[in-house]
């Protein structure tokens, strides 16, 4: 039986995938963002779900719209 992928875990790669393209670290992403590095690591790894305002706060961060990082979890999620 497959193992279901969480939300929380697509997000994660969603946010890696985006962040390695931008070319920043963790470190950087979360200076930019105001947030902390081992948050995003936890973002990355799936241990952590996002609000709202985390996710806009990425989005600016990462050059991106929070509809863009929003659309790619949904299409890589299956929900």
């Amino acid at each position: 039986m497959k193992k279901r992928v969480t939300i929380e875990q697509v997000f994660g790669g969603v946010l890696r995938e985006l962040r390695k393209r931008s070319g920043k670290t963790q470190e950087t992403v979360a200076l930019d963002a105001g947030l902390d590095r081992t948050y995003i690591s936890m973002l990355e790894r799936g241990l952590r779900q996002p609000t709202l305002e985390t996710v806009l706060a990425l989005s600016l961060a990462l050059g991106v719209s929070a509809s863009e990082i929003v659309g790619l979890v949904e299409a890589q999620g299956h929900f």
